[in-house]
């Protein structure tokens, strides 16, 4: 038997519908080389273990900075506790110990048997519904080799497999993973590189390089296009518009969704000390999303195109 693969799993959740066909288990794995001003889940960035502090949950009780050996918490003037991560060294001593439950560890290490095993118990549930696994992060092709392992298992085992991916990786972390894949979601983010740039901190040469290859792959794989929705950011007719264009071409797409910007990661960056880059920007309206929706339509697409959610 090989010696089991390891990865950063930031959690595991059951009974998803929004992340494939029918029931499944979504494995979020940490590490993304996106920095998207948007992010909802800026605990799934680092590639590493992270503490979050929710100072509203916070009664000043002074435990935290009573049983952390490090010295990372100390009291603020008006009583509050603050954290400084630079020297933790995760013992978790801090977590276990709130009784608020003000604290909260991101992440964990987990092999690719735990998760294999976390995956296997709801096996019926994927069975009656069409359902299955999609691993998804951050970006979980960071850990390709894991991410193979666990996809090869499931197909083992008869469980259908996806992956959600902005396709920011090198090719041959594709290469493992996509003979073991039943479908795949793909994040655009923009259809323009400088744009891209400064909406995420990298361009997206890679991403359409990497789409290009996977479409000319002999492999029967359905893709779906993922467009995250941002007002003022990449919602313009010019980028849509273009971004189809890029696309149509594609045999693999399946279809487009839309995913509709929200705001529900907000509270989570202030829990890891962060600041969140666009505060003031607000969901658009259901309105404007169908308005957004029919203008795709009316591009005189064959791909299908829907709102996500």
């Amino acid at each position: 038997m090989s010696p089991p693969q390891k990865a950063i799993v930031l959690r595991v959740e059951k009974t998803s519908i929004h992340d494939g066909a029918g029931l499944r288990t979504v494995v979020f794995l940490k590490g993304c080389p996106l920095s998207c001003r948007w992010c909802s889940t800026p605990e799934g960035q680092a590639d590493t273990v992270e503490l979050g502090l929710s100072k509203h949950k916070c009664d000043e009780c002074r435990i935290c900075v009573d049983v952390c050996s490090e010295a990372c918490f100390s009291t603020d003037i008006d009583g509050s506790c603050s954290l400084d991560r630079r020297e933790c060294t995760y013992c978790l001593a801090c977590v276990e110990t709130c009784p608020r439950s003000a604290i909260q560890v991101y992440g964990r290490e987990m092999t690719d048997r735990q998760v294999i095993e976390l995956i296997s118990r709801d096996e019926i549930f994927y069975f009656h519904s069409d359902g299955g696994v999609t691993i998804s992060g951050g970006e979980c092709l960071a850990q390709a080799e894991f991410v193979q392992s666990v996809l090869k298992e499931c197909r083992t085992r008869g469980i259908d497999t996806a992956l959600e991916t902005s396709l920011l990786a090198p090719w041959q972390a594709l290469a493992l993973v996509v003979p073991h894949l039943t479908s795949l979601y793909v994040d655009i983010k923009h259809s323009d590189s400088r744009t891209h740039r400064e909406l995420t901190g990298v361009g997206n040469e890679r991403i359409w390089e990497n789409l290009i290859r996977l479409d000319r792959l002999d492999q029967e794989l359905p893709v779906v296009i993922r467009i995250p929705l941002i007002p003022g950011l990449n919602d313009s007719d010019a980028n849509l518009r273009q971004t189809l264009e890029r696309i149509s071409p594609l045999k693999k797409v399946q279809s487009i969704e839309l995913l509709p910007y929200h705001r529900l990661g907000v509270a989570t960056y202030a829990d890891l000390g962060r600041e969140y880059a666009l505060k003031d920007l607000h969901p658009p309206s259901p309105d404007y999303l169908r308005e957004r929706e029919d203008f795709l339509r009316a591009q005189n697409t064959a791909i299908p195109v829907t709102i996500a959610g």
